[in-house]
């Protein structure tokens, strides 16, 4: 295959001219973190634990939680510094170890735990902040994953990591990626501060407005207490797991938050849809439309009038998991029975009016976190597919 001008061969691929290909042994000493008895944890000194690492390309000494009692030859031996990466050595699966972070602050007084190593850099060849995001790509996680050891957990060692070859650009062009994957960083943590903002407000909004602790401009009266099985019709579906079909014409509700697809229908109406076993008291799905249920999935169709069924989809989704826990029937998994349904107590507005603006408020929210999270999903595809290709060298910042 000819090659594109300015490209060359390497070990791990295609990468450009000006750029080498170093094994991580060469830029880094690795080193075993402390392992101290239970008691000496809690108070002390800064420690770097897993949770510090992993799903954290980058940590800053505040993001450090942990504590350890630690003497002077402990802190020497096991010291923090600016610009250290630190890997993952063991987790339940082999895509959770050798999961990198650099320390970006200069702290004083910290070290690291035995779940993690150390990675001390030789020289300073790369940048900082490059390290947050150069050991991510799949080329250099494939090697990771695929010398990465296995006993009852799988682990991984400065031996198998020091092996690991890494492309390396030179330090402007690091610093021109690391700033743009920056950038896209800190988009994403503006959308999830948002997100996190409209939660909060929803879940405000929900305590108000489903409990008349607020009332809507115009509304008045009495809110009644009905029991769900009185204001509804339940039951559960006659499907199993096999019944579905993956390019299925029609909604499929099972016991999960993922709606299956099925080629026929059972019910055409409004519904909210329950599972009686499992995520108890957690996932609640409304429709209004043709559909099938699960046989461990309560279906709760046939509102009476004057009765909004997303009024008590939304009230349910809000007071019917501390109902359900008390509730449950201890089998071989968490389950829930008829009359647990039946005997649910429902808070109504004395009116469908008012239950159906309490409702199209929530229900607008709603639709507003829907699109921030997909937004910001979307972001974070991009974001990968950068990656991919400004740590490869197939798009170049110059």
């Amino acid at each position: 295959m000819e090659l594109m001008p300015g490209y060359k061969h390497s070990d791990v691929g295609v990468i450009p001219e000006d750029w080498d290909v170093i094994s991580i042994g060469e830029l880094f000493t690795f080193k075993n973190g402390l392992n101290k008895e239970k008691k000496f944890f809690g108070h002390g000194t800064p420690i770097v634990n897993y949770m510090d690492v992993f799903g954290r390309s980058s940590m800053r000494i505040g993001d450090i939680a942990g504590r350890v009692d630690v003497n002077l030859k402990e802190l020497i031996a096991y010291g923090v510094r600016k610009g250290d990466v630190f890997f993952t050595r063991t987790s339940e699966t082999v895509d959770e170890v050798g999961v990198a972070s650099v320390m970006l602050d200069a702290p004083e007084n910290t070290v690291f735990s035995g779940f993690v190593l150390r990675a001390r850099p030789a020289d300073e060849s790369l940048d900082n902040n490059f390290k947050a995001y150069c050991f991510s790509p799949s080329y250099f996680r494939q090697q990771i994953t695929s010398r990465a050891g296995y006993t009852t957990r799988a682990l991984t060692n400065g031996r198998y990591l020091s092996a690991a070859l890494l492309v390396r650009p030179h330090l402007p062009e690091q610093r021109a990626i690391a700033q743009a994957l920056g950038d896209i960083d800190a988009l994403l943590a503006a959308l999830d501060q948002t997100i996190a903002k409209k939660r909060d407000l929803k879940q405000a909004a929900m305590q108000q407005l489903l409990t008349g602790e607020t009332r809507l401009p115009g509304f008045s009266g009495e809110w009644e207490v009905k029991f769900l099985g009185n204001i509804s019709h339940i039951k559960t579906g006659k499907r199993n797991n096999e019944d579905k079909v993956e390019a299925g014409i029609y909604p499929f509700f099972v016991r999960s938050a993922t709606v299956e697809r099925i080629d026929t229908y059972s019910h055409e109406c409004e519904a909210i849809l329950v599972p009686g076993e499992g995520q108890i008291g957690s996932i609640f799905h409304y429709i209004n439309g043709r559909f099938d249920v699960h046989q461990r999935v309560y279906a709760i169709t046939q509102f009476a009038e004057g009765v909004s069924g997303r009024f008590v989809h939304l009230y349910m989704s809000h007071r019917f998991g501390d109902w359900a826990m008390q509730n449950t029937v201890k089998a071989t998994v968490d389950s829930l029975r008829l009359p647990t349904f039946q005997s649910f107590e429902v808070r109504l507005p004395p009116t469908i009016e008012e239950q159906t603006e309490i409702a199209d408020i929530l229900t607008d929210m709603d639709t507003e976190l829907i699109a921030l999270e997909a937004s910001r999903d979307k972001t974070r595809n991009i974001k990968q597919a950068m990656m991919q290709e400004l740590l490869t060298g197939k798009t170049r910042l110059v």
